[in-house]
């Protein structure tokens, strides 16, 4: 059998009493990477008292190499007490553990999925949008044509939005907003369950200012839903920058975006 056990994304006493029991009962450990897992284990032994079995195994298993370990298994490595652990939160969510399931689907194995720890869920119950449809992203590409669309995407599909964000590109990401959409609504979430957890709520440009550029730790960002995008090759900028009258400007960009046409023009001018 296998089981997706997630783990804390910070603090360690949002461990679950089954996720303790799986691990304790493990025969494989199936690791994203087995130095935290094994640093994880230790400290529930010490903590919680945690007694597993002898001779368990840890075996790496993590995005780059979760394909092919898949394509060399056999049904009968399941007969053992399987469980994969991603290093924090959810397994499957911006983490491997997806093709382990497929698998056991087609060939009719049991498993199992652990409900448990999730920045994504966290982060977007703590932003406060009442808008209740989320979609999830990700991260978005680092350059190029593709994170331009994706940003798109992050901001006119109609949903609030969740992305993640490295701390390195995070100042990137807000300046982009601001360019994109300076009066949109941001939420961003730092070090969730840790000791500098940390919550910021505004548009970019006042995000910028109160981080005063200290964008260390690990960030989740929301983005208040806009208005629905139908999907085109010109963005707002595109129209921005053609030399027209505000109020065609205003046209054009209420075909590509859906917001009120009025609304566009007081923006504009």
């Amino acid at each position: 059998m296998l089981t997706l056990v997630p783990t804390p994304i910070g603090n360690i006493g949002d461990i679950s009493l089954r996720a303790i029991e799986a691990l304790r009962n493990a025969d494989i450990l199936l690791c994203e990477d087995t130095r935290v897992t094994k640093k994880l284990i230790h400290i529930l032994q010490e903590r919680y008292n945690m007694e597993c079995k002898e001779n368990q195994e840890f075996i790496s298993l993590h995005s780059h190499n979760e394909q092919a370990f898949v394509e060399k298994l056999d049904p009968s490595f399941f007969e053992q007490n399987i469980v994969y652990v991603s290093d924090a939160g959810m397994p499957g969510v911006s983490d491997p553990g997806q093709a382990l399931v497929a698998y056991c689907l087609t060939q009719e194995i049991a498993y199992d999925v652990l409900p448990g720890a999730n920045a994504v869920l966290t982060a977007f119950v703590a932003s406060g949008f009442c808008e209740t449809q989320m979609l999830f992203l990700g991260f978005l590409d680092h350059k190029g044509s593709s994170r331009s669309e994706g940003l798109q995407r992050a901001l006119h599909n109609g949903y609030t939005t969740v992305l993640y964000e490295s701390p390195h590109r995070l100042e990137k990401l807000l300046l982009e907003l601001d360019k994109e959409a300076p009066h949109r609504e941001i939420f961003l979430a730092k070090e969730l369950t840790k000791k500098f957890q940390k919550y910021v709520r505004g548009t970019a440009q006042e995000i910028l200012r109160k981080l005063e550029g200290n964008f260390r730790g690990e960030w989740v960002v929301v983005i208040r839903a806009g208005s629905l995008h139908v999907s085109s090759a010109v963005s707002e900028n595109d129209i921005l920058a053609l030399d027209l009258p505000k109020k065609v400007q205003a046209k054009l960009i209420s075909k590509i975006t859906g917001e009120n046409t009025k609304e566009i023009y007081q923006r504009l001018v």
